[in-house]
Formats: C-alpha cells, structure tokens, sequence
C-alpha cells in the first residue's frame, strides 16, 4: 500500500499526517513513480503553512527521485524502469509513490544515485538560473549569496567560484562560516554578530556587489540593496522571514538606480526545454565535481515534522532528504 503525508489544514509541523493512500492508473500524458529519495525544500514550508495556498486536503513536496513504474498513453519522455528525478508542480513528492505529469520528469545520468538527485534538483537547478541565467555571472564580479550554508548556498557559492566570482556569503554561525567558506564562499559574514553593509563595502573597497542573491526576504531586502554598486541587480527568490509585501520604487533611484526581480523556477523552466537544459547544466557541474551536493541531514519521510522544525529553526545546513 503507498503512503504519503497529507495535510487537512494549515499550520505547524503537526498538521502533516502519515496515511495510505490509492495511487490511480496514469492517464493521458502521466508517469507512475516509485520514489527512492525526497528532498525537503523550504518552500515545502510555504505550502504547509498556507503561505502559498492549496485547496484541502493536500500533499506536500516538489523535489524527488525515483523510477517510473507505468506511464499513460500518449508518453514519450519515460519508459518503465527508467531512472527519474523531479523538482516541480504539482506537489505531492512526500509520497512513496505517486503519478506526475511525464514532461515534467527528467532522466538521470548513471553517475547521480537517487539520493543525490534528490538532494539537488529544486536547490541545484535554483542555483543554474539564479547564475547563468538572471545575473550571468562573470569572472571578476562580486556576489552576495545570503544563507550561504543552506541548500542553494552551498551549491551556489561552489559553482560561482568556478566562474570566476568573488563570494561573499551570509550565515548565522562560526560553524556555519566555515562551511561556506570550504565550499567557495570567499567571504562568509556572520550577520548577527558583523554589520553586513559595512563588511561589504569593505571588502569591495566601497564599490558593492554586482548582484545580491535574496532568500531570506522582509528582514534582509533592504541590508542587500545597500551592498549592491550602482544599477546593480538584487535577486529575491525567497522569503524565509516573510515576503516582500510592497516595495517603494522611489530606494531603487534613491541607492543608485538599481534593479530588482522576484524570479521563480517554474516560470524559468516551464518549457520542457528549458527544464532539460536546466537540469542538463547542473548534471554537468556535478558529475564533473565542479559542485558537490552536501546531504547534511537525513529523515524517515514518516518523520517530516521533526525535520520541518530542524529546518525552520535553522538546524540544517546544506541538503535534507527524505526516505520513504
């Protein structure tokens, strides 16, 4: 019998039970997959809590690996047997097994295992658009990555040191800072105990960052406009204190004419081929070792809640997987 964590209601980490569930027959267009391997993203967090809302009962999750059992008419993306992995709508990866939309699965290389795909598809394919395809990042540029020791960070401040960027990364501890720093972060700051502003501009001899990489939101969006130099670009593709409700248009020209976007992966990879070229870029860096995907902390899937608390306490560092 396949299980899965639903939610009835929006909430705390309590809200999410462990249930049988009946998976149908795909139709038209659909795969069945049997996970192996889960990843837990915060905006799994969104989801549960009703921050980004869906109808009830829901199930809960985006990333996963696993292998296709059946597919419906009409497929031709995945065989049965063929190695999978995923990082998309519709929810529902916190499942043993589950049907998705074909187009919206990905073949893995025999290099990735199931718990590595799993740890890096949602964080890993974050990272590729946020440099190569919103800010493309340059040898010589200066970038600001905040939580630098979480899932996108470590990634992302490997893979921006391979291109040649100066790293500078935020993060909450001095066990945190030194694992940024042995994953590319040139800079690491400890944001509660530094001035973040101040540090910046030092270690830019006052000119700012190229780019601000934002996934922490309301208590950090206005500390990032000010470490950017001149017209350049802050990217906020988080919200971990809280979205950024309105912002006054008149601080872009007021702090140098800069610019902003609140980027998503869905919309970067709503095409199939850009999903392909997407997840083809990170394949490429890991299999590579160019990025090296760090799973820190690892779950029965039956135990989420503990790990959402982990995760929201800000416990975790690097990649978490769940394991049905």
């Amino acid at each position: 019998m396949a299980h899965a964590i639903l939610v009835h209601e929006h909430g705390g980490p309590e809200v999410m039970r462990w249930e049988a569930v009946d998976v149908p027959a795909p139709g038209p267009g659909e795969a069945h997959v049997r996970n192996e391997a889960i990843g837990l993203n915060y905006i799994d967090v969104y989801h549960r809590t009703g921050l980004y809302p869906g109808g009830l009962p829901h199930g809960l999750g985006m990333e996963g690996a696993g292998v296709v059992l059946t597919v419906g008419d009409g497929v031709s993306e995945v065989a049965p047997g063929d190695r999978v992995a995923y990082a998309d709508l519709p929810v529902g990866a916190y499942a043993t097994e589950r049907v998705m939309p074909a187009h919206r699965l990905v073949k893995l290389p025999e290099a990735i295992d199931f718990r590595t795909a799993a740890a890096m598809m949602l964080q890993g394919m974050t990272a590729q658009y946020l440099l190569r395809q919103t800010y493309v990042v340059r040898p010589g540029d200066t970038v600001l990555i905040h939580a630098a020791a979480g899932g996108v960070g470590l990634i992302a401040c490997q893979w921006a040191r391979h291109l040649g960027a100066t790293v500078i990364g935020t993060v909450g501890s001095p066990e945190k800072a030194e694992l940024a720093k042995a994953n590319g972060c040139t800079h690491p700051i400890l944001y509660r105990q530094e001035d973040l502003v101040k540090r910046v501009r030092e270690i830019t001899d006052g000119r700012g960052c190229e780019v601000v990489y934002d996934s922490v939101g309301k208590d950090t969006y206005i500390q990032s406009m000010d470490c950017l130099k001149k017209r350049g670009l802050l990217v906020i593709f988080g919200n971990s204190s809280g979205p950024v409700n309105a912002l006054d248009t008149a601080l872009l020209a007021q702090k140098g004419s800069l610019y902003v976007t609140r980027p998503t992966l869905m919309v970067y990879n709503a095409d199939r081929a850009d999903l392909l070229s997407t997840a083809a870029d990170l394949f490429n860096v890991v299999t590579l070792g160019v990025v090296r995907i760090a799973i820190n902390q690892e779950y029965a899937l039956k135990d989420v809640a503990q790990a959402h608390r982990d995760l929201e306490a800000r416990k975790t560092t690097g990649s978490t997987i769940l394991l049905p």
